[in-house]
């Protein structure tokens, strides 16, 4: 079922890159971002972390993100370990979160990814270098965004449409830099 806006965030234990269980517990009395992605080596997944980690600095202190790929933990780390990100990046092999979260698996989604974000696609590819050699994980997983107040409450769901569709990073700063004002209307689920 798709959580929506107003529901608690249901907890998260996961293996990081490091190898360390990661508990979303531990960010209790922070705002934060929970993304989740497809396989590791999606050209789409790693063009949306370097957004992530080239603009993190843009986000103000306290808040922070979580990234959920549905992918190994080994895979992960070949893939996204090149990041560098200063953030949780976690693998949920056996998509018990994606579940828990009602994330999506559309083919038509794939396709239209394909299609309509073409010229994003062959960049992250040929130009970026993320080619997806390794798949490891579903290939119809769709993205999703959810943004999480102090006391752990969604105030943003963002199921993406298309493979490449996540929370524009611009809605994430608004959010972090005025977490009071989630109840405003610009943060109606999608």
């Amino acid at each position: 079922m798709k959580r929506q806006p107003g529901d608690t965030a249901a907890h998260l234990i996961l293996p990081a890159l490091d190898g360390k269980l990661f508990d979303t517990s531990s960010l209790a009395g922070r705002p934060w971002m929970l993304s989740f992605f497809r396989f590791a080596s999606c050209p789409f997944c790693n063009l949306r972390m370097h957004e992530l980690v080239t603009r993190l600095d843009e986000l103000p202190d306290g808040f922070t993100i979580v990234t959920v790929f549905d992918s190994p933990l080994d895979n992960l780390q070949k893939h996204a370990g090149k990041h560098q990100a200063a953030f949780a990046v976690l693998a949920d092999e056996h998509n018990r979160y994606y579940q828990q979260y009602g994330i999506e698996h559309s083919i038509t989604g794939v396709m239209k990814g394909m299609i309509l974000r073409m010229p994003q696609l062959l960049y992250g590819m040929f130009v970026k270098g993320y080619l997806p050699l390794t798949i490891k994980g579903s290939m119809t997983t769709m993205p999703a965004d959810f943004l999480i107040d102090e006391q752990g409450i969604i105030r943003l769901s963002h199921y993406g449409s298309d493979e490449g569709d996540h929370l524009p990073f611009e809605q994430v700063k608004v959010f972090a830099a005025r977490p009071g004002a989630t109840n405003q209307p610009e943060y109606a689920q999608r």
